[in-house]
Formats: structure tokens, C-alpha cells, sequence
């Protein structure tokens, strides 16, 4: 029976791939006790989102939208229900799968860009394919590539403090891009840009979705929720609408 309940997994996976699901939940929950209080954080979210996709997820402080984005990035374990990526069942990963998974198919934008100091943009957007162990001249030319695709070419030897806020979070992107993940995860992008700025980051956004990518947004912000193809509105822990919007 145990056997026969993992091939069925396997074969859902597999299904999932072949019809081009990236991200697909099934009651996903994630629950924190606190004394004698128990949150539901995430409260049995059934979500589906296709390759190719521009969407964002968008809710109030609280709401479990952040939680959800840290389920969806493998960067925590639900405590309940099942989390498909790219055909891989992630919500049955220990932390050394996550890992790999975090690598190969996710790509990260942080509000904070998260750059490290001391290190030139190119090495910055090196940094997942040394840990991918991709060889040194391999990772040059894939990162200057990824560098050209945010219009940073003239900028890669540059170390973050020699960078605007746009230009240091277009080399966040161009690292986010560098493995070719399934997905581009974007946690309030724009955050910490002015409203000029900001504007052409979502603009870049809007162009690697021309070109192809997945890209899922995860922002409090109606006007930037709104650059995207689809809203999935989050409230309570709960999908409260799901709406394409263009």
C-alpha cells in the first residue's frame, strides 16, 4: 500500500510536468503554536500556477502571504497538505532536498537585494552557480549573460556601493535568472526604490515575462500587484480571490 501511494505521487508529478503546472498545492497548511494559542498561517490553500505565468499574491500585513512565499520558495515545510514544483513534491523534502530544490528551480528578489558587499555584480550573480558547482569559466559567461539581460553589462565589476538601488536590484535579478530556474520569486521588489525606480523594475519584469519566465509576486502594493497578469488575493490564511486581471 505504502509502494503503491508513492508511485501514485510520482505519477501525479509527472502528470503536473506534462501539463505544464509549475507551482500546484493541495491544502497547504501551515500552523504555529504560541502558548496556548494555535495561528493558522497558511489555512488549506489549493493553488495552481502554470508555466509562464505572471502572477501576484497580494495581501495586508498578516494575511499569510508571506508564509505562503516561504512555502512556495521551499524556504520552510508546511505543516500539512502537498506542494508540487515543477512536477517535484517538495512538502515531503527534508532540508538538504529543499536546498537542492531552492537552487536548481527557484529564483529569489528580495526587497533588500541581499548583495553581498565586498563582491563585484558579476561574482554577486555567480554566487548560486558556485554553489551548483559550475566551473569557473562556465560561471563567467553565464553570469556577464545574465548581467546583459538586466542591461548591466557596463556595470559587472562594480561592487554594489558603486550601484543605484535600481541597478543594485537588477543585479538581483540577473542573479535570480542565472540558473534558468522554473520560477522568479519576487518578494516586494520595489520596496526599497523610489516610485521612478520602481517603475522600471517592473517594467524589466514585464519584459522576462514577454521572454518566458515564471514569475510570482508576492507584494502589499495594489499598483504593482497590478503588472501582473493574474491577482491571487490572500486573507486569513485563506485565498480570499483569484482574478486575471489582463
Amino acid at each position: 500500500m505504502a509502494q503503491a501511494a508513492v508511485m501514485d505521487k510520482i505519477e501525479r508529478g509527472e502528470q503536473l510536468r506534462r501539463d505544464g503546472i509549475i507551482i500546484r498545492t493541495w491544502d497547504l497548511m501551515k500552523t504555529y503554536v504560541m502558548g496556548d494559542q494555535t495561528i493558522h498561517a497558511v489555512a488549506g490553500i489549493d493553488l495552481e500556477i502554470k508555466k509562464g505565468e505572471y502572477v501576484a499574491i497580494m495581501g495586508p500585513s498578516g494575511s499569510g502571504k508571506s508564509t505562503l512565499m516561504n512555502l512556495i520558495g521551499c524556504l520552510d515545510s508546511p505543516s500539512s497538505g502537498l506542494y508540487y514544483l515543477n512536477g517535484n513534491l517538495v512538502s515531503d523534502m527534508d532540508d538538504d532536498e529543499l536546498a537542492r530544490i531552492r537552487n536548481q528551480e527557484i529564483g529569489f528578489v528580495f526587497q533588500t537585494f541581499n548583495l553581498l558587499a565586498r563582491a563585484s555584480a558579476l561574482h554577486n550573480v555567480e554566487l548560486p552557480l558556485i554553489y551548483a558547482g559550475v566551473s569557473s569559466a562556465k560561471r563567467a559567461e553565464q553570469a556577464k549573460a545574465s548581467l546583459k539581460a538586466v542591461d548591466l553589462t557596463d556595470r559587472m565589476m562594480h561592487k554594489p556601493s558603486e550601484l543605484s538601488g535600481g541597478q543594485r536590484q537588477r543585479v538581483a535579478i540577473a542573479r535570480a535568472l542565472v540558473n534558468n530556474p522554473s520560477i522568479l520569486l519576487a518578494d516586494e521588489p520595489t520596496g526599497a526604490l523610489d516610485t521612478a525606480t520602481g517603475n522600471d523594475i517592473m517594467a524589466l519584469f514585464a519584459r522576462l515575462h514577454e521572454q518566458g519566465n515564471t514569475i510570482v509576486l508576492v507584494t502589499h502594493e495594489h499598483d504593482i500587484a497590478m503588472h501582473a497578469h493574474r491577482v491571487i488575493h490572500i486573507r486569513d490564511g485563506k485565498v480570499e480571490k483569484d482574478e486575471v486581471v489582463r
